[in-house]
């Protein structure tokens, strides 16, 4: 089924463009009202597990702001639980995984699900969300990496520093890559089957990919996302996004991914650099911006383009938008894009 606004595809493609594209990550969220009157009646993993709940959330952004493509409402912490791990998520906390995996045995009683039956819920939030979309944009699926989703995991909370995420890996390096290969399985299978749903695009979040060294970022994170891109770039575009990850851009780009998210610590022209020049990149505008004035966030988000380039450029947030952006703000920063060459 071909999409009517299919820009983010065709940017996706490096395809000549007469505007980039424009998304916002964690934009189906908690900076709308019509969001919170949803979150008020229903808890976090209800809303994940209700496919009704989960694409009427993801449409929300789109009928307010008018982007050029969806991304699913959901977590990536529904890996984890469809692994046999326990996830709560506490309000005002986060993420909370009473029994976090730390030894041989933990990582023995992880398994590697059936995805069609966990995750069945998903898969029906997706064909839901496309009977609402009526093809008008693209939809995106996604999953966090499994070194993300190694460091709720092992942590068994958000952390700062992901200190015992990381000492079980250096400490037990063994055992540390049989989860990364058990969540690497999970999550390929997962993705697969949001495409067979009815996806046009999935990103892959490393979150925490920031947190290891160049040469640790290899050997615990990095390896292990190629396996995703090499599983699914015959049959969708995947896009990378690793927080923190500047020094990897070079590799990434290599990778197979049709495109590669950029935090704003890192210049355009940087990036352009570090990736080669001819991958399409997608960010990078500091979420806390947004805070600044409609006018001030339309003049940068201008200059952000004129410094990427129209082409092979999908415009975003260098990480996602916080609960506390006004609506007019979000709104500037969508219409600049779709004003841009006017």
């Amino acid at each position: 089924m071909s999409i009517k606004n299919d820009l983010f595809l065709r940017a996706l493609k490096g395809e000549t463009v007469e505007r980039p594209p424009v998304w916002m990550m964690r934009q189906a969220g908690r900076y709308l009202p019509e969001f919170m009157a949803i979150r008020d009646k229903y808890d976090f993993f209800t809303r994940c597990r209700t496919p009704e709940l989960a694409s009427e959330i993801t449409v929300q952004p789109i009928r307010r702001f008018g982007m050029d493509a969806a991304i699913l409402f959901s977590d990536i912490l529904v890996i984890p639980q469809a692994m046999n791990i326990e996830v709560e998520m506490k309000p005002n906390f986060g993420p909370y995984l009473p029994n976090p995996v730390r030894d041989q045995k933990g990582v023995d009683n992880v398994i590697v699900p059936d995805v069609n039956v966990e995750l069945d819920y998903v898969m029906q939030a997706i064909k839901a969300t496309k009977e609402l979309l009526n093809d008008d944009i693209p939809l995106i699926g996604f999953a966090g990496s499994p070194w993300t989703i190694l460091c709720y995991v092992v942590q068994g909370e958000g952390s700062k520093t992901f200190d015992k995420a990381k000492e079980f890996c250096f400490t037990n390096p063994v055992a540390a890559h049989q989860l990364l290969q058990k969540i690497t399985d999970t999550t390929i299978a997962y993705l697969k089957a949001k495409v067979n749903a009815g996806v046009n695009a999935v990103q892959v979040f490393d979150s925490w990919g920031g947190m290891l060294s160049p040469v640790d970022y290899q050997e615990f994170s990095f390896q292990y996302i190629q396996q995703i891109i090499d599983a699914l770039k015959d049959e969708t575009p995947v896009i990378v996004f690793g927080k923190g990850c500047w020094f990897a851009l070079g590799d990434m780009a290599k990778s197979g991914a049709a495109a590669l998210g950029v935090d704003w610590t890192c210049s355009p022209r940087n990036a352009r650099f570090l990736s080669g020049g001819q991958i399409t990149l997608q960010g990078n505008f500091d979420p806390t911006r947004l805070l600044s004035p409609p006018a001030v966030i339309k003049k940068m988000v201008t200059q952000m383009i004129n410094e990427f380039g129209k082409d092979k450029y999908v415009v975003n947030l260098g990480h996602g938008i916080l609960p506390h952006i006004p609506l007019d703000n979000a709104k500037a920063f969508i219409d600049a894009v779709k004003e841009y060459g006017n």
